[in-house]
């Protein structure tokens, strides 16, 4: 079996976010980055397929240079190559991200039996790349989808819509986007970052079509000040804390 799993290097959720002098982006030079959650779990999802059925994994991503550091992380999880399609860190919409990844996917050596990623990205949330990837290379698509198992070049996928659960059975080749509970992604081994240190990340040109979204405005909430409060000392700070403890129903 063949994956593609398209992952995205996004602000590591809980940093204090700043945007740039023109406010219309996060200024992602003083904060971390990682992989949105879903991502990870597409990944783990992927591993444990190959697992079973054997293969191979390719990573793809669209993003800056930057973004090799998480593809070395998943190739230390178990991928086996990853693609990186550089934007020179201009920040492109969902549809001109799914353009980019189906091309790359169509254009690949590999023929893919399955392409996975996540069903949104932590930081725009648009829910559109899978979707719009499955149009471009002409496949069906599963979405939401929180259980998958792949049998006799199908997959049967359990899709979360609230509370409800729905299952689709879809031939492959196929998308599906997953949704984080999935599975439980796995921390990369020591020899694993060993051996990704060698597994190949190629750069791949591809002119990224004009945005058909424009961004007019971007805004982060202010976030309240709770500060601290000095109870005293001694004694006294300890009687003003169990008054504290009092108000919140602690005691």
């Amino acid at each position: 079996m063949e994956i593609a799993v398209c992952v995205k290097r996004v602000p590591l959720v809980g940093s204090t976010f700043i945007l740039t002098d023109d406010a219309m982006a996060i200024d992602t030079s003083r904060i971390g980055a990682t992989l949105s959650p879903h991502e990870e779990n597409a990944v783990e999802a992927a591993v444990r397929l190959i697992e079973v059925h054997g293969g191979s994994i390719t990573l793809f991503s669209v993003g800056s240079a930057q973004a090799e550091e998480q593809l070395r992380e998943q190739l230390a999880i178990g991928a086996d190559r990853a693609v990186l399609i550089e934007t020179e860190g201009t920040e492109i919409d969902s549809q001109a991200t799914a353009a980019v990844l189906a091309q790359a996917i169509d254009q690949d050596t590999t023929d893919f039996d399955l392409v996975l990623l996540g069903t949104e990205s932590a930081d725009s949330g648009g829910y559109q790349t899978g979707i719009r990837i499955a149009h471009a290379l002409g496949r069906p698509v599963v979405t939401n989808v929180k259980g998958l198992d792949i049998t006799d070049n199908k997959a049967t996928c359990e899709r979360a819509v609230g509370a409800i659960r729905e299952v689709y059975e879809v031939q492959l080749p196929a998308v599906i986007s997953v949704l984080d509970g999935l599975n439980i992604p796995r921390y990369p081994s020591v020899p694993g970052r060993i051996k990704a240190r060698k597994k190949p990340v190629d750069r791949l040109s591809i002119a990224i079509p004009e945005p058909t979204t424009i961004r007019t405005s971007l805004r982060v909430p202010q976030s309240a000040d709770k500060g601290a409060i000095n109870l005293g000392s001694g004694l006294q700070g300890a009687k003003a804390l169990v008054e504290v403890f009092k108000q919140i129903g602690v005691m």
